[in-house]
């Protein structure tokens, strides 16, 4: 038999993440953010559960190539805009919403022969630092977009640092509303989790911040934005991705005996433990520490010692009736219903969901 590990994905619950959106910003049209082959999910198993979108946002044109030939016709956004010049002959062809964030972008658009004028998204560096033009250049940088025969519409957009802390984005919002007073064009501001947490406020006028698209990406597979604040459950939020395995191997310790390499964990009584089919190459964390949850036929246990290459360790001390073959959940929905978020175990490992999901490794067998 194959080695038993799996991802799975689950439609029912990135329908349901999706439906989260419009509920959140009802007036809003909501990308389907699907950047890094949509956060490690694939982007053709979650395609036909995210057709009720009114557009994806991604990063790479052969990503964009992907979903044109999904049939899918309706706007895809690249989130950075064309790397070289002659993307925007991409552009043309597969009829490609994209930001422009820098003056060689504008050149570029300047210089490209199209006989279909491009939809772009101009970005302002609110605060950010990262791509998009600087208040004092943004109202230039729009007039030469809006001069020019190969731009059809402008819409604006920006990006937000702390939209899931506390400093919060009035910050940013205000250096928006400032920058881009009077300016006609489509806004987009929100992220997951500005949808989420500021989805209501007022954005000058009778707008409100989620006026006119947002860009819904994490929370889209279920993680929560602003964990360990809010889990994911408190925003109503699915997990999208299960990754499962079974128990391998059973070991009874004595106190004082050991397990794994570097003998990181040492047992202070009798225990059991379990060795799971999955390590750090199967794209689990290899520094999760001792302590790290882990659930086994629907009960949560901990993880134990270190992570290896294929395996790691679960102490079972307290599940009598777990052993060879017991369905092991490393993050996601058990078989019973029971979830282990995924916010959990990265919060363990020290670092977010978002790479937890982009991290499973190719060899992993993926269901949906």
């Amino acid at each position: 038999m194959p080695r038993p590990i799996l991802a799975t994905v689950h439609p029912d619950a990135l329908r349901h993440n999706l439906q989260r959106a419009r509920d959140a910003a009802p007036d809003a049209k909501v990308w389907a953010v699907v950047k890094a082959n949509a956060y490690g999910h694939g982007i053709e198993r979650c395609f036909d559960a995210l057709r009720a979108a009114d557009g994806f946002a991604l990063l790479d044109l052969a990503e964009a190539e992907r979903l044109r030939a999904l049939d899918w016709r309706g706007p895809i956004h690249l989130l950075e805009g064309v790397f070289e010049p002659r993307d925007l002959e991409l552009c043309s062809r597969l009829h490609l919403w994209h930001t422009v964030h820098c003056t060689e972008q504008i050149d570029w658009l300047a210089a490209h022969k199209t006989q279909v004028p491009h939809r772009v998204f101009l970005k302002l560096n609110s605060g950010m630092n990262r791509l998009g033009f600087k208040s004092a250049a943004f109202r230039s940088a729009w007039a030469r977009l809006n001069a020019l025969p190969q731009v059809e519409e402008i819409s604006l957009i920006t990006h937000f640092s702390d939209a899931d802390g506390a400093r919060g984005i009035a910050h940013q919002v205000a250096a928006f509303e400032e920058a881009t007073a009077d300016l006609q064009g489509e806004r987009s501001l929100c992220n997951s989790a500005a949808l989420l947490r500021f989805a209501g406020q007022a954005l000058g006028g009778s707008q409100n911040l989620a006026a006119d698209w947002v860009r819904e990406g994490i929370a889209l597979y279920g993680g929560a934005p602003d964990h360990p604040e809010k889990r994911a459950a408190d925003w109503g939020l699915q997990p999208a991705m299960t990754l499962s395995s079974r128990i391998i191997g059973l070991q009874s310790l004595q106190a004082g005996d050991t397990v794994g390499y570097g003998s990181t964990f040492t047992a202070d009584a009798e225990m059991r433990v379990g060795v799971v089919a999955c390590g750090y190459a199967d794209g689990y964390p290899r520094h999760a520490p001792t302590g790290t949850p882990v659930m086994v036929e629907g009960m949560r246990t901990r993880l134990i010692g270190r992570v290896s290459m294929d395996m790691l360790m679960v102490d079972l001390t307290d599940l009598p009736a777990c052993g060879m073959g017991s369905e092991v959940v490393l993050w996601g929905r058990s078989s019973s219903g029971a979830v282990l978020p995924i916010d959990e175990v990265a919060y363990a490992a020290g670092t977010i969901s978002y790479e937890l999901m982009c991290a499973v490794a190719a060899r992993v067998p993926f269901s949906a």
